[in-house]
């Protein structure tokens, strides 16, 4: 039986990995050994922060929802809106709120004073 040798697929498994590693630093962009490292480690980064980012949106919007709320009413914080707008039967995310806040500051004011009235 002949010898089979794996050149052409080495070299395209290989050709891969330099691709994805196009950008790098030094040696980390052309040489195959440091290049895996490199990509499968931005590849551990890129699957956590994935779900990292979800957590940092959410944390923004709750702040900005916050700083609205105390804007419009000195005595109403973060969770007391919140509970309020549960109560009122409201069923905006806080993307949606975060939204309101920033840009419609008078809908935004709507919305706490129905969370409010909700509230008692």
């Amino acid at each position: 039986m002949s010898r089979v040798k794996g050149g052409t697929t080495t070299h395209a498994r290989h050709k891969k990995v330099i691709k994805a590693a196009k950008g790098y630093y030094g040696r980390r962009k052309n040489t195959y050994k440091t290049a895996k490292l490199a990509v499968e480690k931005a590849q551990e980064y890129a699957t956590r922060d994935r779900k990292a980012r979800k957590r940092n949106f959410r944390a923004l919007w709750i702040q900005r929802i916050n700083a609205a709320v105390r804007e419009n009413d000195s005595e109403l914080n973060y969770s007391r809106f919140i509970h309020g707008l549960g109560r009122a039967g409201i069923e905006l995310d806080r993307k949606v709120l975060a939204d309101l806040a920033v840009r419609e500051p008078k809908a935004f004011s709507e919305v706490v004073a129905k969370a409010k009235a909700a509230l008692g």
